[in-house]
């Protein structure tokens, strides 16, 4: 009986381990847990190519820019299928994108869902058909907000079209249709959804009508809804857990605005720059927040102290008040939100330069370098196992060491036709890197068996997706 009760407590303890790695492995939202970037679980590849260290890469239809989710061994990718070609857009920063009124052909709202382990499609639901409401970018799409999951449901937003809820076998259970609004520029929208304890909020701000948005996540029942005085911006909002409470933070053009649960305005903070883009996230207790639209000179990177309340902008001159802990004024990058590891914030900027600062004091590690053969970064950096990883619109990721100085260490190429924009997704041991053509599955293969080979199936096996067109190449693993 002892040694039953035994067995019985082992595998109860190895449930657990398991069950723990699993929500390990998660991603559920953009830039991960807790919006940081940073691997939880470590192991990852750091090096491959288009055939190195590929798990898996399955073709996507349409485009999207939304970043995948993943819980448990589902991938959840959302994508806009055009009935028509689309303009080919140019990579790099340039005039010239914008666009002054939408395609006049039909479009196909899609969500979809792959197997981890495969790259296999596992369902695919049409959520909207029809016409564009409002024009976007030439490098933007319709698909730009991230879903977000959790162990139960999938939350996915299209701007100017709707909200829409399924549970992980693909059953819609409820919707939120979304009038169509005038974004600056025609540029299109990009805010993503967050969730905390129950609730979803959702920040839209346009040129006509900006708000933002508190609904029960089981049911899309509205709990309130707060008026912004607010312009377009295209930052994803942060819940923000503190020693004495939770608030939604909201970065804004105009200002940076937090909010309690029950949608209370607590604190806001004025001298953003002209376009805001970046997530905030925590970084060692303070507040990570950046705005740096590349014609502005203010390009304001803060660190904000639990607590604040009321107005906590700076005076003209200051760097530091009550309530901030520190600004760097002109070191904020545009597109990519800043990262933050082991006490040092990295800034990746769009034209191919890396920074660092200190992340208690904010002072200058090293300043702005210059990344070997590096140009055209949208994607937001992330990091994994003391390295620091930059992919850019050409599809080639440069690697850092994660120190005081600037180190680095290799870079690693993906397909030179295709283009990378998407933020990717940190799955356990596993990386997603989504492309303007296909998801790529980055993983180091298991250790091979005895006999040099893996248990009973193949290295490489060229296939025809199981449900649909998309054509597949899997490398297998133990």
């Amino acid at each position: 009986m002892t040694r039953w009760n035994g067995l019985v407590g082992a595998l109860a303890i190895f449930v657990l381990m398991a069950a723990a790695r699993a929500e390990e492995g998660n991603w559920p939202a953009f830039r991960g847990p807790q919006a940081r970037g940073v691997s939880a679980t470590g192991g990852m590849a750091d090096h491959w190519s288009v055939t190195e260290n590929v798990a898996w890469k399955t073709d996507l239809p349409g485009r999207g820019w939304s970043s995948p989710v993943v819980w448990g061994t589902r991938v959840f990718v959302t994508t806009v299928e055009s009935t028509g070609p689309i303009e080919e857009a140019k990579k790099g920063l340039y005039f010239g994108g914008d666009r002054a009124a939408p395609a006049e052909m039909q479009h196909r709202w899609k969500v979809l869902c792959l197997d981890l382990t495969s790259g296999a499609l596992l369902w695919e639901k049409t959520v909207h058909e029809g016409m564009p409401a409002q024009p976007i970018h030439i490098k933007g799409s319709y698909a730009s907000e991230t879903p977000i999951a959790d162990g139960e449901r999938l939350w996915c937003l299209f701007g100017n079209v709707g909200l829409f809820c399924f549970d992980h076998d693909g059953n819609q259970l409820w919707d939120r249709p979304l009038p169509a609004r005038a974004m600056r520029n025609g540029w299109g929208t990009a805010s993503s959804p967050v969730l905390h304890d129950g609730r979803l909020y959702l920040v839209n701000d346009n040129q006509d009508e900006s708000e933002i948005v508190a609904l029960e996540a089981a049911s899309g029942r509205e709990v309130w809804r707060v008026a912004r005085d607010e312009g377009s911006n295209w930052a994803t909002p942060y819940v923000w857990v503190t020693p004495t409470r939770t608030e939604i933070v909201t970065p804004g053009t105009g200002q940076v605005r937090s909010y309690g649960t029950a949608g209370e305005l607590l604190w806001t903070l004025r001298g953003m720059s002209a376009i805001t883009i970046a997530t905030p996230y925590e970084h060692d207790g303070l507040l990570c927040v950046s705005s740096g639209y590349v014609l502005d000179k203010s390009k304001p990177l803060y660190a904000i102290r639990p607590g604040a309340s009321g107005d906590i902008s700076l005076a003209a001159g200051e760097t530091s008040n009550a309530s901030i802990a520190w600004c760097q004024p002109t070191a904020a990058p545009y597109n990519p939100t800043t990262l933050s590891v082991d006490g040092r914030l990295f800034v990746l900027h769009d034209r191919g330069f890396l920074a660092a600062y200190a992340g208690s004091d904010g002072r200058e590690l090293f300043g702005p370098q210059r990344i070997p053969e590096g140009r055209a970064f949208t994607a937001s950096p992330w990091a994994a196992d003391g390295k620091i990883f930059c992919l850019n619109e050409d599809g080639v990721t440069s690697v850092f060491r994660a120190g005081d100085s600037f180190e680095p260490l290799h870079t690693n190429t993906l397909a030179e036709d295709d283009m990378c924009m998407a933020t990717p997704a940190l799955a356990g041991e596993r990386l997603l890197i989504r492309t303007a053509a296909r998801l790529y599955c980055i993983c180091q293969p298991k250790t091979v068996s005895a006999t040099g080979k893996p248990p009973g199936i193949p290295r490489v096996k060229p296939e025809i997706g199981l449900v649909g067109p998309a054509r597949r190449e899997r490398v297998y693993f133990d």
